[in-house]
């Protein structure tokens, strides 16, 4: 009910298929879920470099804990778990959440984005300005220009 809500009833049922396989991590007051972040694994192609991705999913705080330190404190959290187990850190959020991300050591990527499909990378111009990346330990060095592609899946590819 919470991501529902949370996304003004914009939230279908391959929005929460795409929260599953991975950790959710929750924010709770009085017993409550106040917050909520699941990050799953993807895997994201950088130019031609594949790479295993901890894709963030599924972000949502209620309209009443809002600008409490929720938000923060469960992407913390998500955070310290994807750095030590992904090459990259992923997700695409609306360009006004950019900086509370940003406080959190995410970047948005410089270069254009793309979904595979059949073996083909198909742009995404319409992601272009909205996907950020968290770069771990084990990222390496990485093209910032260099085309971001995912693989296809039903509903948002990105």
């Amino acid at each position: 009910m919470l991501l529902y809500l949370a996304f003004e009833g914009e939230f279908s049922s391959e929005d929460w298929d795409h929260t599953l396989g991975g950790r959710h991590f929750l924010g709770l007051r009085d017993g409550a879920i106040a917050a909520h972040a699941s990050v799953v694994p993807r895997r994201l192609h950088v130019g031609e470099r594949p790479v295993n991705a901890g894709y963030v999913e599924g972000v949502a705080v209620a309209e009443d804990h809002r600008r409490r330190g929720f938000g923060h404190s469960v992407m913390e959290a998500l955070g310290e778990f994807l750095t030590p187990r992904y090459e990259l850190g992923a997700l695409s959020a609306d360009e006004r959440l950019h900086s509370f991300y940003g406080h959190l050591g995410w970047r948005r990527w410089r270069g254009p984005t793309a979904v595979i499909v059949e073996g083909a990378a198909q742009p995404t111009p319409e992601d272009d300005a909205g996907v950020m990346v968290l770069e771990t330990p084990s990222t390496g060095p990485l093209d910032p220009g260099a085309t971001l592609a995912c693989e296809w899946r039903e509903g948002d590819v990105w």
